[in-house]
């Protein structure tokens, strides 16, 4: 980290439904459980009121019916070469989910 507080860095984030598993257990929770079994510097899993994917319909958490479907995010930043560590194995746990890496800029705190 550069001593301005200003750094650049990878942002992580994973579009997943709560239904989605990992051997028999929420993919999600599989998730955080890998990122922070590889020290990545931070994590955190959204779970959505509503959403879509693709040409999909809406779920909302309104709707009884939604039965699972609900939109959950992970998003974690860390450097570039701790990202490209663990993205293989993300990919291979969410295979059929959307994964978007960003390159960012760290502006105030520090990934430790």
């Amino acid at each position: 980290m550069r001593a301005t507080g200003e750094s650049m860095a990878v942002q992580v984030t994973m579009y997943l439904n709560e239904a989605d598993e990992w051997h028999r257990k929420p993919l999600y929770l599989e998730v955080l459980k890998y990122l922070r079994e590889e020290n990545v510097a931070g994590a955190t899993a959204l779970h959505a009121v509503g959403g879509f994917t693709g040409r999909m319909r809406v779920h909302t958490a309104s709707l009884v019916e939604a039965g699972g479907q609900l939109p959950v995010i992970i998003t974690f930043v860390d450097m570039d070469e701790h990202v490209e560590r663990v993205l293989p194995k993300l990919k291979e746990m969410a295979a059929h989910r959307l994964i978007v890496r960003e390159n960012v800029q760290i502006v105030q705190g520090a990934l430790d």
